[in-house]
């Protein structure tokens, strides 16, 4: 079974911002309905869901509070219909700098936990209250957002590199466990983005170091992951799961 994007209801976590919004933003242009989740990007989303239109609503959660994300997808469902589509994007607080990185010495656990927790524990939460809807329906699609870093860890980001290998284990168990009840359940992992808030303090001379050996000969923007997002999640990938798409311009193969 598969449905059109815009037959679809989006949820997107961490949606208020960055690629988030850049995800939220494709789908409501292809006439999907859209929940843009938020945990502390209040403004920023009630602002992007006033632009989307209304078939957007914007909804607060932390995604690793498993009893608030029930509440929020009751919410959804009563605003703009069952929950059919979930994009996992929700990220911990980050910031992409190689120079202020935690290293092997000063790594702590909670750096770790709190990777981990908001990457796997946030995705298995929103699955577990959405799955249900979508295996009684006999359509969902389950889009988790990785990373090429565990393919190429050329700065080793420990924390955040973990959390995301991780959540790619739990896509491929997830796709196992769902396929059978009409879920597909896929990753896209991009690369370093231009620009985003997670981003942003990554010096320019990174940015140009990537396009340069790139085979595109660029660095991949928010709105060209989103499109990669759209794939998995439209009639064009419905016998397509457990798989993971590198969307960084050739930077990173296989």
């Amino acid at each position: 079974m598969s449905k059109a994007l815009k037959e679809q209801t989006v949820l997107v976590t961490g949606a208020g911002r960055g690629l988030g919004a850049a995800i939220a933003r494709a789908f409501a242009r292809e006439g999907a309905r859209v929940v843009i989740n938020y945990r502390n990007s209040k403004a920023a989303a009630e602002e992007l869901a006033t632009d989307l239109g209304d078939r957007t609503v914007a909804l607060q959660a932390d995604v690793q509070d498993a009893d608030a994300v029930k509440q929020m997808v009751k919410h959804a469902e009563k605003a703009v219909g069952p929950i059919t589509t979930f994009i996992h994007n929700a990220l911990a607080d980050y910031s992409f700098n190689g120079d202020a990185r935690s290293t092997v010495e000063t790594l702590s656990a909670a750096e770790m936990l709190s990777q981990h927790s908001t990457a796997v524990l946030g995705a298995l939460n929103v699955i577990q209250a959405t799955a249900p809807g979508m295996a009684n329906s006999g359509f969902g699609r389950v889009v988790t957002i990785g990373t090429n870093l565990f393919q190429n860890p050329v700065v080793p980001y420990h924390d955040y590199t973990s959390a995301k290998a991780a959540l790619l284990a739990l896509t491929r168990t997830m796709a196992a466990e769902l396929g059978p009840k009409g879920i597909t359940v896929n990753m896209v992992s991009g690369g370093l983005l231009r620009t985003t808030d997670a981003s942003a303090s990554t010096p320019q001379e990174v940015f140009d170091y990537i396009a340069g050996v790139t085979p595109l000969r660029s660095v991949v923007t928010p709105e060209e992951a989103a499109d990669a997002v759209l794939f998995f999640a439209s009639p064009w990938a419905r016998a397509v799961t457990g798989q993971n798409l590198v969307v960084d311009g050739g930077l990173v193969f296989g």
